[in-house]
């Protein structure tokens, strides 16, 4: 009885490090970016850091990118990244990538427009500016997702 109970207790939990393993697996993220943007390899190593495996994808016709991903111009910024059927632009924070994950919502996508001072990538000592990070859907109408940083 005792050895039956061992292989038991064995038996789940390898099933549960195998669960775990899947669980754990990096989600492909492809990022279209400028050959001459060095924040955006910052925001890279962001993603990387908080498990997200990168193609990168250097291009000189960003606009096209952005037009082909549906991203509104107002929403615009400097890279542009596509996760499980969603488009990432610009210096999103990895938690709100993973929020939109997690949400398993319709919308087209995320964006913090502009290049914000403090965000992930743009980081300049201690000064954090508040941004936004907001969702957009394909008639390209949008609403505030996140909110990030102090309001001076």
């Amino acid at each position: 009885m005792n050895a039956s109970k061992s292989i038991m207790l064995l038996l789940a939990a390898l099933s549960q490090n195998l669960s775990a393993e899947e669980a754990g697996k990096p989600l492909e993220m492809t990022v279209y970016r400028s050959p001459t943007c060095g924040c955006c390899g910052k925001w890279l190593e962001h993603a990387k850091q908080n498990g997200f495996k990168i193609n990168d994808v250097v291009s000189d016709d960003m606009e096209t990118i952005k037009a082909r991903f549906g991203v509104p111009e107002k929403l615009a910024s400097c890279h542009t990244a596509v996760v499980d059927g969603h488009v990432i632009e610009g210096h999103v924070p990895a938690t709100d990538i993973q929020k939109l994950l997690q949400s398993k919502s319709n919308i087209v996508g995320i964006a913090a427009p502009g290049m914000p001072m403090g965000s992930p990538g743009m980081e300049m000592g201690g000064q954090q500016d508040a941004y936004k990070v907001v969702s957009f859907d394909k008639e390209g109408k949008y609403e505030v997702f996140a909110e990030h940083g102090s309001k001076q």
